[in-house]
């Protein structure tokens, strides 16, 4: 195959016909005069031919995308296009190298189920809950509702709520030894 020499100057100027009217003539020439270079700077990277191929023809198909990208006062068409290329391969080379998830390790396999008799268990500790906040006092009530369901720190419910945090603190302290009294030690 007979290479033709261009300049960059001709380079930047088909990479531009590429991004302001997708010049599919401006890429071919491109891609004749880049192809077979991409594919030997690939395999002394250490692509396969097979590799280097996909790999090249990647790295032009990235070329057609993002030709309005290109800044001639930055970098010379061919700089541009390798920069792809090594970046690319890098990428590759990094997805190679990452592990295989173990399906079998016990950071991805889930919680096992509760039982039913678990969430008869849990719906019944709620109801018990839910009655013994319901002899609170509304002072009370508030104060464990910004705390738990609204998980506000103590300090913003004092703010909130314009009282003293030592205030804060004893309703929920106070709060906290009816329902246990009512509700028993096991859900404490």
């Amino acid at each position: 195959m007979t290479r033709v020499a261009v300049d960059g100057e001709a380079l930047a100027g088909m990479i531009r016909s590429v991004a302001t009217s997708h010049d599919r003539s401006a890429f071919a020439a491109l891609f004749a005069h880049f192809g077979p270079r991409l594919k030997g700077f690939l395999m002394r990277q250490g692509a396969t031919d097979a590799e280097a191929d996909d790999l090249a023809q990647d790295v032009m198909l990235t070329v057609w995308r993002k030709a309005d990208q290109f800044d001639a006062a930055k970098a010379a068409a061919s700089t541009w296009i390798f920069t792809i290329a090594r970046n690319r391969r890098i990428d590759v080379l990094r997805r190679e190298r990452r592990p295989e998830p173990d399906p079998d390790d016990p950071m991805l396999v889930g919680e096992p189920e509760p039982s039913a008799e678990a969430h008869m268990s849990t719906a019944q500790a709620q109801v018990r809950i839910r009655d013994a906040m319901a002899t609170l006092p509304p002072e009370q009530v508030e104060v464990l509702t910004l705390s738990f369901y609204e998980d506000l720190p103590h300090s913003e419910i004092a703010e909130r709520l314009g009282i003293p945090l030592g205030t804060v603190k004893s309703r929920l302290r106070l709060a906290f030894r009816k329902v246990k009294a009512l509700v028993g030690e096991e859900l404490a």
